[in-house]
C-alpha cells in the first residue's frame, strides 16, 4: 500500500493547482445543474429519478469496462462497495424527496453538510480522536443549520429539512466507505460499482413504482442522468491536478450555483437568516475539511480523494 501511495505523489509535479479548482468548479456547477433539473422534474417519483440518474451514469461509464475488460470489477472488498453504493443511493433519494418541498439552495446546503457528520463517522468507524478544531468546526456548522431548518413545533408537521440533513449523513458515510475503498481500489470501478449496484437494486422497485413520464419528463430525467455523470467525471479530472485538501473547500461552490439557479428559475430568494446559516455551514465544513480526518476528503456526493491513486490505475 505505501507503494500505491508513493507512485501517487511522483506525478505531483506534474499537477496544477488552477487546472484542478477550473474542473471542481465545473463539476459543482454541473452537480448545481443536475439539482435544479429533479427540482423541475417535480412530477416524477424520486425513485424513478434516482433510477435513471444511476442508469444512465452506468451507460456512459460502460465503455471503460469494455476497454479494461472483466478484470476491472475484481474487487477486494464487495461488501464495502455494495455498503458504500446503498448510502450513496439513499443520500440521493433523500435529497431528490427534500429538493421538491424546500428552496433549492436550502435543499443543497443541507444535503451537503456531510464534513459536519465526517468526523463523528471517522470517530465510530475508526476510533480515531476527534480535535478539538474539528469539534469547534461542528458546532459552527450547527449554528448553521439551526438558521436554516428553523426548529420548531412545525417540524413536526414538515420534515423535509430534516430529510435533507439526513442525506449529509448518508453522504458522510459514503464518502468515508470511498475513501476507504481508495486505498486499494481504482476509481473506475468504485464508480461502476456505485452505478451498478445502485441500478440493480432500484429496477424492482421501478417496475412496481412505474408511472411513463412526459416528453418534457424525460428531457429532465436525461439532464439529470447526464450531468450526475458528467460531475462525476470532472471531479475525477480535479484529482489527477492538485490534492483533495487543495480543492475540497471549492465543493461548496455548488451552494453559490444553486442559489443562483434557484433565484433565476424558481424565484427563491433567501432571507438574511438563511444567508447568515449558509455561510456558518459553509465555514464549518471548509473547516472540519481541513482540520479533520484524511477520510473525510472528497465531495458530498461520496467521491473521495482520487488523487492518492497511481496514475496507471486512473481511467
Amino acid at each position: 500500500m505505501n507503494q500505491r501511495r508513493m507512485s501517487g505523489d511522483d506525478h505531483v509535479g506534474t499537477r496544477n493547482l488552477t487546472a484542478g479548482i477550473v474542473l471542481i468548479t465545473a463539476a459543482f456547477f454541473c452537480a448545481a445543474v443536475m439539482s435544479a433539473l429533479s427540482k423541475a422534474a417535480s412530477n416524477v417519483s424520486p425513485l424513478l429519478l434516482l433510477f435513471l440518474q444511476y442508469g444512465i451514469s452506468f451507460l456512459v461509464f460502460l465503455p471503460a469496462l469494455a476497454k479494461e475488460g472483466p478484470g476491472l470489477l475484481k474487487t477486494q472488498h464487495p461488501w464495502l462497495q455494495i455498503f458504500r453504493s446503498v448510502a450513496g443511493s439513499i443520500c440521493q433519494l433523500l435529497f431528490f424527496i427534500a429538493v421538491k418541498s424546500i428552496a433549492l439552495m436550502d435543499a443543497v446546503l443541507l444535503s451537503n453538510a456531510a464534513p459536519l457528520f465526517i468526523p463523528l463517522v471517522v470517530w465510530v468507524w475508526f476510533r480515531k480522536t476527534v480535535q478539538p478544531l474539528v469539534w469547534a468546526s461542528l458546532l459552527i456548522g450547527l449554528a448553521g443549520i439551526c438558521l436554516i431548518i428553523k426548529p420548531g413545533p412545525e417540524m413536526l408537521h414538515n420534515p423535509t429539512a430534516l430529510i435533507a440533513l439526513a442525506a449529509a449523513v448518508f453522504s458522510a458515510l459514503a464518502l468515508v466507505a470511498t475513501n476507504k475503498l481508495s486505498e486499494t481500489e481504482p476509481p473506475m470501478r468504485i464508480l461502476l460499482y456505485n452505478f451498478g449496484i445502485s441500478t440493480l437494486l432500484l429496477v424492482p422497485v421501478c417496475i412496481f413504482d412505474w408511472k411513463s413520464p412526459t416528453p418534457h419528463e424525460w428531457l429532465l430525467l436525461l439532464g439529470v442522468g447526464g450531468f450526475y455523470a458528467l460531475t462525476q467525471y470532472l471531479i475525477i479530472l480535479a484529482y489527477r491536478q492538485a490534492s483533495a485538501a487543495q480543492i475540497s473547500p471549492f465543493n461548496y461552490t455548488v451552494v453559490i450555483f444553486s442559489g443562483l439557479l434557484g433565484w433565476i428559475f424558481f424565484g427563491n430568494v433567501p432571507d438574511w437568516v438563511s444567508v447568515a446559516g449558509t455561510l456558518l455551514i459553509c465555514a464549518g465544513g471548509i473547516l472540519s475539511i481541513k482540520a479533520g480526518h484524511p477520510e473525510g476528503l472528497g465531495h458530498s456526493h461520496g467521491n473521495g480523494h482520487w488523487n492518492s491513486l497511481p496514475k496507471s490505475t486512473k481511467p
